[in-house]
């Protein structure tokens, strides 16, 4: 069982399932959101991290790696707004480590490699690249737990805080919730360095395309024609897919 310490510093410490509940609980005294330059919200540089981008720039696909590069920049966004305490050198190299591999279960050499869910295929693949560059354990499986979970949203029982981060930025991105977390002004920032490149039609796809060779997977809870119809409907982030960004 991992110490105290390591719990704060990767992000174990529980919270709400229900984003809403959270959200809440957290966002009632902050404001509204700055606009934030992307300098400002720089990924870490440290040898894993650096490491870890590489392995995401060769395995994923481009229109993916910018997805991924987005939902870093808006979770950070979104914790220096409405959940300061929780930053940390630790933690945000783990979260960005999570952002980076969140959907390499989706690559199409992987997704179509298993019977798993992408999400829990990632987590695996994901435990093996982290444990050969002996990243902590701690560190690995917060990773791991929150890619896992990151499709898993409910609003019974609790999850981690770095599950919940990758929950809300992943959601933002994919299907406009919560648009109070980001401005505008910062969206425009994010996705003039990662352009979106028709994003929602592309992940809808890729959804799509799980259910079509896995009925099973967990996707599916989240409703099998209800998601990716929710994808290509995202109106705060329709101006940018339409204009190529």
């Amino acid at each position: 069982m991992a110490s105290t310490s390591s719990i704060v510093a990767y992000g174990w410490e529980a919270v709400p399932s229900d984003l809403k509940t959270l959200l809440k609980k957290h966002s009632e005294s902050s404001g509204a959101a700055p606009t934030y330059d992307i300098s400002s919200l720089s990924p870490p540089d440290t040898k894993l991290a650096k490491a870890v981008f590489e392995y995401a720039q060769k395995e994923l696909p481009r229109e993916t790696l910018h997805h991924s590069m987005r939902v870093w920049y808006y979770g950070i966004a979104i914790l220096t707004h409405t959940f300061p305490t929780w930053l940390s050198p630790s933690f945000l190299e783990t979260y960005y480590l999570t952002t980076l591999l969140h959907d390499i279960g989706t690559a199409p050499h992987n997704i179509s490699s298993t019977h798993l869910s992408f999400e829990f295929h990632g987590g695996f693949l994901t435990h093996s690249l982290l444990s050969s560059h002996s990243t902590p354990t701690p560190q690995t499986e917060s990773v791991v737990e929150s890619i896992i979970r990151h499709q898993d949203l409910g609003s019974v029982g609790k999850l981690s805080r770095m599950g919940a981060i990758t929950q809300l930025a992943t959601i933002f991105d994919n299907m406009g919730e919560n648009p109070e977390l980001v401005s505008k002004g910062t969206i425009e920032n994010v996705v003039k360095e990662w352009p979106r490149l028709g994003w929602s039609g592309c992940f809808a796809a890729t959804i799509r395309r799980e259910l079509e060779l896995k009925p099973w997977a967990h996707t599916s809870h989240l409703g099998e024609n209800a998601f990716p119809e929710g994808v290509e409907g995202n109106e705060l982030m329709k101006p940018y897919d339409q204009t190529g960004l």
